[in-house]
């Protein structure tokens, strides 16, 4: 497996998986990404590496019959808790209490971002809150596989790119594994991710942090969410996109993998069973439901999907949508993120620079930066800010 141009490998480890001589593995580059390194001593060429490449084997986008919906769990704590609507955890406790298991990205004891599975309810809160860093899968393609053998029924969430891999190194498609993804902005680098916990450790050395959530809705709530890091119960910090540096690199695109910026998986008709992705404008669709509590817009693609939708219609609360409706302005479904040119610039001082020098740097803490943070929360304090957002987005729409 050579690796020629990094923008044709997208990290979902499926080839490693699927070498039958291990002769694979997946090693950090200069940026922080995962790429698959041979050891030509023991690879014996069988080619099974290329041929579960899912971007070698990308597919086209052909349409297919859909159904389109807005849902939200009606368990208000767990729709706090989760990025958007809490669906997926709805479809996680269902395959659970089916006797099932569910994989999804989760922090691991170094907040590292990590695929690892969950077989009880009390676990699947690891999976709630977005994670804005690339997923190491590590060797869950294969743990998937062994539990189909068995007759398990498995449920396994993740990037599309990291779907269409599982989907490709399994070579069929098993009557028990169910599929989730999500529209995927862009992936950024666990390097950066690492430089940013570096900078935010230094600043609480006697704090033992126990959580961090990229999109909390404690404070402001859905539509205005923050980075927040907890020791416990005690908030220690928490910025807005406008603030957090982490935030800011991941909204500006500057750290993202090469493979998102030609993004072979940007489609509206999947491979995977569901596609989840957020709804910041409940009130297009749904006017009661804008309370700032969330709510995530679902495209369910096979028959199994719609199974799956069936089991779980009394935990959530749903509308049927068109799908055409559904998807008409959701651009990151479609297009990849544009590469900045000071990007090069970026990862370059990563390589030298500790986590604070780095961000400072590029995302320093002026004026405008802190005029845009106090503008935001008096938006959102006198109640004007789901107006005022919609509002920016329907001009720079029109500008686009």
């Amino acid at each position: 497996m050579k690796i020629v141009d990094k923008k044709d490998c997208c990290g979902c480890g499926a080839c490693v998986n699927a070498c039958p001589s291990h002769s694979l593995t997946m090693a950090e580059d200069e940026e922080g990404f995962l790429y698959p390194e041979t050891d030509d001593s023991t690879c014996t060429e069988c080619g099974l590496c290329g041929k579960c490449c899912p971007v070698l084997h990308a597919k086209a986008d052909i349409p297919f019959a859909q159904d389109g919906y807005l849902a939200r769990i009606k368990d208000l704590q767990i729709r706090k808790e989760s990025t958007s609507g809490g669906v997926f955890t709805a479809i996680a406790q269902s395959v659970i209490r089916a006797g099932g298991i569910v994989y999804g990205a989760a922090y691991d004891q170094d907040f590292r971002v990590c695929h690892s599975a969950a077989l009880t309810d009390q676990e699947l809160y690891r999976f709630r809150g977005s994670k804005y860093v690339q997923s190491d899968t590590k060797e869950t393609f294969r743990e998937v596989k062994e539990y189909l053998r068995d007759g398990k029924l498995v449920c396994y969430s993740g990037t599309p790119c990291q779907i269409e891999g599982l989907k490709r190194y399994l070579k069929e498609e098993p009557a028990h594994l169910i599929t989730v993804d999500f529209v995927c902005h862009g992936v950024p680098s666990p390097l950066i991710w690492r430089k940013y916990l570096e900078m935010q450790m230094e600043k609480y050395p006697d704090s033992h942090i126990t959580d961090i959530l990229f999109r909390n809705k404690g404070k402001f709530g859905y539509q205005y969410s923050v980075m927040t890091i907890k020791s416990g119960r005690k908030e220690l910090y928490a910025r807005g996109t406008e603030t957090d540096p982490m935030l800011r690199a991941f909204f500006s695109d500057i750290c993202d993998r090469p493979s998102c910026y030609a993004c072979k998986f940007k489609k509206r008709y999947r491979m995977s069973d569901i596609t989840i992705w957020d709804c910041f404008d409940v009130r297009k669709f749904q006017v009661p439901w804008d309370d700032h509590t969330g709510a995530s817009q679902m495209l369910v693609h096979t028959d199994k999907g719609r199974t799956v939708f069936r089991s779980i219609e009394e935990r959530v609360e749903s509308v049927f949508i068109e799908p055409d409706r559904l998807t008409e302005d959701t651009w990151p479904m479609f297009e990849s993120v544009k590469a900045k040119s000071v990007r090069e610039d970026f990862f370059r001082d990563a390589a030298s620079m500790c986590g604070f020098e780095l961000f400072h740097k590029y995302y320093p803490q002026n004026l405008s930066v802190k005029m845009a943070r106090c503008g935001r929360v008096i938006c959102y304090k006198t109640g004007i800010y789901g107006f005022v957002r919609r509002m920016y987005h329907r001009y720079f729409k029109q500008r686009k």
